[in-house]
């Protein structure tokens, strides 16, 4: 089993992307990698999920929009 490496990535949040303590915590794990450019696995958005998306969620205008 392997756990986080702390001190590794307290260091990368705190001195590299110049985090508080606070921000630093606040953070997910995911957060985390995603602002260290770790994150993978998440596919590029393609035309077809694109339009099947816009169908299921379509621009509406309200009554207070111009």
């Amino acid at each position: 089993m392997s756990g986080f490496d702390w001190p590794r990535l307290m260091q990368a949040g705190l001195r590299g992307l110049g985090l508080k303590p606070a921000e630093f915590w606040s953070l997910t794990p995911a957060e985390l990698r995603l602002m260290l450019g770790e994150a993978q696995g998440a596919a590029p958005l393609e035309r077809g999920r694109l339009e099947a998306l816009m169908q299921a969620y379509p621009d509406t205008r309200g009554e207070n929009d111009e």
